[in-house]
């Protein structure tokens, strides 16, 4: 499938915003999945809207992840935001053209630990939106070879799935089309007050300026991002061959999942799940890995992830980190070993305070971030609670 191309203004095109000023109701500083997301609460507002972005494409974490929305293991606030993004995954999905699967995830249980969180989180939810699965369930989707000491899992109904390198790169293609909305691609952001957008290209009137730039905000507001205490997450993916014949539907999820997606880690079987991989696997814990993987609509597998935690980060790819993902992931299918197509680096804000940011560092402006690993998740609610701040 073909990814969309994404709309830009011309350096000396129509509506350029290098000579004189240009009014909008909203300005967004970033096109991520975030700022993409409050661009279109405001046109559903019927508001003008102008995305400024450096870059002259999305080619940051919103293209580096799983393209996972992972609703059903989210809880309380993050649960309702998930929600509210999901269906709109699904509205927009079918306005812009892009692929989206219904599928939901299936996390596995390869241990007794694993499966008692699944079943205390199950009892706890409804029971289709939650399902307990078998072994034999389990295999149905990743294949008679995969792992034989998989005991069970968990279907979970609400996920869903998108090719992240289409999707994004589809809503700005779609928001381009719509009346009053305006792109600035190559254009910096410089800064902004009394409702005036300070840009590389020249000034914007705007009559409130919304800043999503992820884990770039201690660049523009440095006290903001040390008073909530943001730094950057780096974490190794890559993309893989599939076994022969492997068609994913869901997303697939493991015990080191169980650990880090809030609905699972508040259980109070993750206690002794997180003793047992720190016991039996201390390779995934020293590297902090979430070992999961999605298929994309070519057939390709994306396969991750680890984490490692700093205000700054170095560019650098540690080979030991993705051989023990991909034997991780080689072992729950079956197989001797997957053969890398591509490697790179994702970057996101982080904050071990909360999982996003909503704040005011001036008037007119309102600065919103994930500071979690959920971008995609709970990116267009976000926008709904952000727009609740001031409208």
């Amino acid at each position: 499938m073909s990814t969309p191309a994404h709309p830009s203004i011309p350096a000396d095109g129509p509506g350029d915003v290098v000579d004189g000023r240009v009014d909008t109701d909203v300005l967004v500083v970033g096109a991520g999945i975030v700022g993409l997301a409050h661009a279109i609460a405001a046109v559903e507002r019927g508001l003008t809207v102008t995305i400024i972005d450096r870059d002259a494409r999305a080619v940051g974490a919103s293209i580096r992840n799983f393209g996972h929305a992972c609703v059903t293991a989210q809880s309380h606030e993050l649960l309702q935001l998930a929600t509210v993004a999901r269906e709109k995954w699904l509205r927009y999905a079918d306005r812009a053209g892009f692929f989206v699967s219904r599928a939901g995830a299936i996390a596995i249980a390869r241990s007794a630990a694993e499966s008692a969180v699944l079943e205390e989180l199950a009892g706890s939810r409804d029971a289709e939106q939650l399902r307990l699965l078998g072994a034999a369930q389990v295999r149905e989707h990743l294949g008679s070879a995969s792992d034989p000491t998989i005991r069970g899992g968990a279907w979970l109904r609400d996920d869903l799935r998108v090719d992240p390198r289409e999707a994004v790169g589809a809503l700005a293609a779609w928001l381009a089309e719509q009346p009053g909305v305006r792109f600035a691609w190559r254009t910096t952001f410089l800064g902004a007050s009394g409702g005036v957008v300070r840009t590389s290209r020249g000034d914007i009137r705007a009559a409130r300026t919304i800043v999503c730039v992820g884990h770039d905000l201690d660049l523009l507001y440095p006290q903001l991002a040390a008073e909530y205490e943001v730094e950057r997450c780096a974490l190794q993916m890559a993309r893989v061959e599939p076994p022969a014949g492997l068609e994913l539907g869901p997303a697939v999820l493991t015990g080191t999942s169980m650990i880090r997606y809030p609905a699972f880690a508040e259980t109070d079987a993750a206690t002794a799940l997180r003793a047992e991989l720190a016991a039996e696997h201390p390779e995934l814990v020293s590297i902090v890995a979430n070992v999961m993987f999605t298929q994309r609509p070519d057939g390709t597998l994306i396969v991750g992830d680890s984490h490692r935690y700093g205000v700054t980060q170095d560019p650098f790819l540690a080979e030991a980190t993705s051989g023990i993902l991909l034997e991780a992931v080689a072992r729950i299918l079956g197989v001797p070993g997957l053969r890398v197509l591509e490697r790179w680096q994702g970057v996101y804000a982080s904050s071990a305070r909360q999982p996003f940011l909503i704040a005011e560092p001036e008037p007119g402006v309102t600065v919103a971030v994930v500071t979690s690993g959920v971008g995609m998740t709970i990116g267009l609610g976000l926008a709904e609670k952000t727009f609740g701040t001031f409208v």
